[in-house]
């Protein structure tokens, strides 16, 4: 059987992974693709490295564009990373030399992806990315294959374990943002520079792919309204749980009559909703279709087995001969969406503010929401703490536009009362 022959470019965490399942697995591979899968060349940054991993024969590429025009490899798998430089330039130069690609950069595909699945197209060749979303959940293939009857809504989710495991840990223990992000760094779960994580980027990324597939549209990265949660604190956590929510840095796509709506941000989630009780570095991925229904997935997002896992499941597919357009529609009939302004957004929300404690800031307060048309669901007042001049007040609205609750929450934070910047998280209903 001639096999399927693999050139890996970066040896990261990733790569890695993907070297040593291919090389542990090796049987059960074989007999799932009907060919033997063999890594016959590699590429990272540094030659000197020491990496446990059994590479056997294969050879070493010192500039990883060369595996792009190498006779002997017929599928790059890139797991470098980065949306611009050497993984751009390998996967354009890859698929131009009529080479499948498998990738796991959602930076890549997020700015990138039409055009991506337009030269793949052209050359009649695999470009598949398990791996760029949810790690080791097999979500795309879901949506793109076994969910392929249905018309999507809806997709949203936990696509950041980093994020995720911070929320749990100053949920379960009440610590600030600093500490658990210090701690989450400590072992390893969040990055020297954390900023591509907890500020909502890594999320959006593999928001707008996601969305590209559940919609069969054109990816559209600058569409995605998105913010992190450097601002969560503890006292929101608390807060939240008293009302019977959780807080969960969300990813969420949906169609309406204004088109595509692309955001991630902190959210409010009801504490008896499946994805509330995903904790830790899990990820997890809802899909509402209108025959199916909701579907829930949830799994590990990332790390060294899991996204090697949908690495190698897309190798599979290649080597069987399965291959799909990248976004499940042909690249010519991606749709380009319009994007729904998020100022047009309609929710409820959570408000968190710091008063002075003396009489008549409740009336001013609720004077502005009720001047910007906003309606107030329910109220949270605690005493004041021994040395804070001020008190907590905690407001849940009912459903309000976004344009006009942007509006009150700036007119309010100009008080002489309001002692803090208003803090506010969307409520979703899920």
């Amino acid at each position: 059987m001639q096999p399927l022959r693999i050139a890996v470019a970066g040896l990261g965490t990733v790569g890695a992974g993907v070297v040593k399942l291919l090389h542990d697995q090796a049987d059960i591979l074989t007999a799932r693709a009907g060919r033997p899968l063999k890594v016959v060349a590699v590429g990272a940054r540094s030659k000197k490295k020491k990496r446990k991993i059994p590479l056997g024969r294969a050879r070493w590429e010192s500039d990883v564009l060369n595996l792009a025009t190498a006779a002997d490899v017929d599928v790059v798998v890139e797991v470098i990373g980065g949306s611009e430089g050497a993984a751009s330039d390998l996967v354009h130069a890859a698929l131009s030399a009529g080479k499948h690609v498998v990738t796991a950069n959602k930076a890549l595909l997020a700015h990138h992806g039409a055009d991506l699945a337009r030269r793949a197209e052209r050359a009649g060749v695999a470009l598949a990315f398990e791996a760029a979303v949810a790690g080791g959940i097999p979500v795309l293939k879901a949506l793109r294959e076994g969910l392929a009857g249905n018309r999507f809504s809806r997709v949203y989710g936990i696509l950041n374990g980093t994020c995720n495991y911070i929320l749990s840990e100053m949920r379960a223990t009440g610590r600030a943002f600093g500490d658990v992000l210090a701690e989450a760094q400590a072992h390893g779960y969040a990055e020297a520079d954390p900023s591509f994580d907890i500020d909502g980027v890594d999320a959006a990324h593999k928001l707008a792919v996601l969305a590209g597939v559940a919609f069969n549209c054109v990816v559209n990265f600058k569409a995605v309204h998105v913010e992190g949660i450097r601002h969560v604190s503890a006292a929101d956590i608390a807060f939240a749980g008293e009302l019977g929510f959780r807080i969960k840095l969300l990813a969420l796509a949906s169609l309406g009559p204004n088109g595509l709506e692309q955001r991630v941000h902190p959210c409010l989630v009801p504490i008896d909703t499946p994805i509330a009780h995903v904790d830790g570095v899990f990820n997890a991925v809802v899909s509402e279709g209108d025959f199916v229904g909701r579907n829930v997935f949830e799994g590990r997002g990332a790390g060294a087995g899991p996204t090697a896992s949908a690495v190698v499941a897309d190798l599979v597919d290649i080597a069987a001969g399965r291959i799909a357009p990248p976004f499940g529609v042909p690249a010519n009939a991606l749709v380009k969406l319009p994007a729904a302004p998020m100022r047009d957004h309609v929710g409820r929300y959570y408000i968190r503010l710091h008063v002075q404690d003396r009489p008549g800031v409740i009336a001013d307060l609720t004077a502005i929401l009720r001047d910007e048309k906003i309606s107030i669901e329910s109220m949270l007042q605690h005493g004041r703490a021994k040395g804070d001049e001020g008190v907590p007040v905690v407001l849940v609205s009912h459903e309000a536009r976004e344009a006009s609750m942007s509006h009150a929450l700036s007119r309010i934070g100009r008080l002489r009362a309001v002692i803090e910047s208003p803090r506010m998280i969307r409520i979703e209903a899920l």
